[in-house]
């Protein structure tokens, strides 16, 4: 397949699932694995990531400033900020003790990915028929301790095929927090996640980065800038009205689709 072509379907995939409870990294490993693309210090995956972040700040840079204003004056707007702060914390720190176990060893493992993927779409399935009564509304308004643990849950998807998002959701809607608050809560702590992820990433293969392809990387960058935004936009009122049973099934098709290929040879 022609490697633009290729680039673009890669960014199309980030674009789409980096912020649905489905495993971005999952996909982007199991397509990169099927396809036969592989960038040297996944360089290509890294910073195509940045477009998909950069879409979510484009989004919420104008919610991210009115609040950085208002913490000079405001306890609401402090207690919003450390809430996020607090949520981010741990996976810090997991994630610069485990950063080389991570990437050399569970990155490489399609069959885990396609595994986790299957898993992650029966959790969502289940937690989303059997999740406790709302009793957060507000995705800025979260208790330290809750904040925490979602924080905590996100750690689990430093396994790929987990998902960033599906790991901050699920936690979330199990402490008591409404779907749409649930959603919009793992968006906001994506950015310094992400953020600080990618910045590890690009520090630690330095040495090995290749940007050799820059035209590839442009294109994948763009088109994951685009969709993402578009998904940002839409998937709110999406799961507002219906929930998150449409992703736990797409995780376990995919997955079982994977698990299937993998198992015959290809």
């Amino acid at each position: 397949m022609d490697t633009t072509i290729t680039a673009a379907l890669l960014g199309l995939l980030e674009g789409l699932t980096e912020f649905l409870p489905v495993s971005s990294t999952g996909h982007l490993l199991l397509a990169g694995h099927f396809l036969g693309f592989e960038s040297k210090g996944r360089t290509f995956e890294v910073v195509i990531q940045l477009g998909a972040i950069l879409a979510l700040f484009s989004v919420y840079a104008t919610l991210i400033a009115r609040l950085l204003l208002r913490a000079r004056h405001e306890d609401a707007a402090r207690r919003a900020l450390v809430s996020l702060l607090l949520a981010f914390l741990p996976a810090v720190v997991v994630g610069a003790l485990a950063h080389d176990f991570i990437k050399t060893v569970l990155f490489e493992t399609p069959m885990l990915i396609a595994v986790m993927l299957i898993l992650g779409g029966v959790v969502l399935l289940v937690i989303d028929r059997i999740a406790p009564v709302p009793v957060h509304q507000d995705a800025l308004a979260l208790p330290f301790g809750k904040s925490l643990a979602i924080g905590f849950c996100q750690c689990l998807a430093m396994v790929p095929g987990v998902s960033r998002s599906g790991a901050t959701i699920v936690g979330a809607l199990a402490l008591g927090v409404e779907k749409r608050a649930a959603a919009e809560f793992s968006f906001l702590l994506s950015l310094p996640t992400m953020g600080a992820a990618v910045a590890y990433d690009l520090f630690k293969n330095r040495d090995v980065l290749d940007f050799g392809a820059v035209w590839e990387i442009a294109v994948g960058f763009a088109v994951a800038f685009v969709t993402a935004v578009i998904v940002v936009r839409w998937v709110l009122d999406y799961i507002g009205r219906h929930g998150y049973a449409l992703f736990g099934w797409w995780r376990i098709l995919i997955g079982s689709a994977a698990l299937v290929a993998l198992l015959l040879g290809f």
